[in-house]
């Protein structure tokens, strides 16, 4: 059995490891990720970081889970932060993601960015669970308000048989909850609201300067309100 010390030391150790990690991915970029870097920055050996990181695939996976955890957070700090009444809720929370974005850009790249050459994500679920828990605050600010009956009437395209299926047989945890027009909505209006992000955060409208901001508060604005539009009695 492990003594709390040594369970804090560990703990402490794997801190370290991280934090070299993502001081290497910000420097560098996600693909340059290297365990034999990261042994050699903090004075300890290979063989010594697998004690803690069995395979580089391990580190990766704890950086990703650990990212789209901290940006869930995020998300719901603003939404929790003083004097965000003035605003629509899920304005608030999409400009929370993209504040999170901007700051943590390495990061926001690493989970959102091209696929990592020969990373696997493990099958238990632990890079999905904070992007569901990013889906479990957006969908009540984006159709909050409504039934679900109202939510399985929503303006969309005639969905096909084989996608209306898909969507219905999606975990709850997910967007699997929603009724599939629903859902299917949410993934067009998700898909509105990441795109614009990452056409910043990879410096795709530098053009904007400080401007950014302005142009995304009125984007999301008129997102929402084009969603609810679509939805019965919005």
């Amino acid at each position: 059995m492990s003594s709390p010390l040594r369970e804090r030391r560990r703990a402490a150790a794997t801190g370290e490891i991280l934090d070299a990690a993502r001081a290497q991915i910000a420097e560098h970029g996600p693909a340059a990720l290297a365990l034999r870097s990261i042994a050699r920055t903090l004075g300890m050996t290979v063989q010594a970081l697998y004690h803690y990181f069995p395979s580089r695939d391990e580190l990766i996976t704890a950086l990703i889970t650990a990212a789209y955890h901290d940006l869930a957070d995020a998300v719901q700090a603003a939404l929790d932060a003083p004097g965000s009444a003035d605003r629509p809720r899920f304005v608030v929370a999409a400009e929370g993601f993209r504040a999170w974005a901007v700051d943590n850009n390495a990061q926001f790249q690493l989970i959102y960015g091209t696929p990592l050459p020969h990373y696997r994500a493990p099958s238990d679920g632990r890079t999905t669970a904070g992007a569901s828990r990013l889906a479990a605050v957006f969908i009540p600010e984006l159709f909050g308000g409504f039934t679900r009956e109202q939510l399985a009437r929503a303006e969309f395209p005639p969905l096909s048989p084989a996608l209306r299926a898909h969507l219905a047989e999606l975990p709850p945890e997910a967007i699997g909850a929603l009724p599939p027009p629903a859902a299917a909505l949410f993934v067009s209006a998700w898909g509105q609201l990441h795109g614009l992000v990452t056409l910043e955060a990879f410096g795709h409208t530098a053009f904007l300067g400080p401007l950014h901001s302005e142009i995304f508060r009125g984007a999301m604005h008129n997102l929402l309100t084009d969603t609810r539009r679509r939805i019965d009695g919005g």
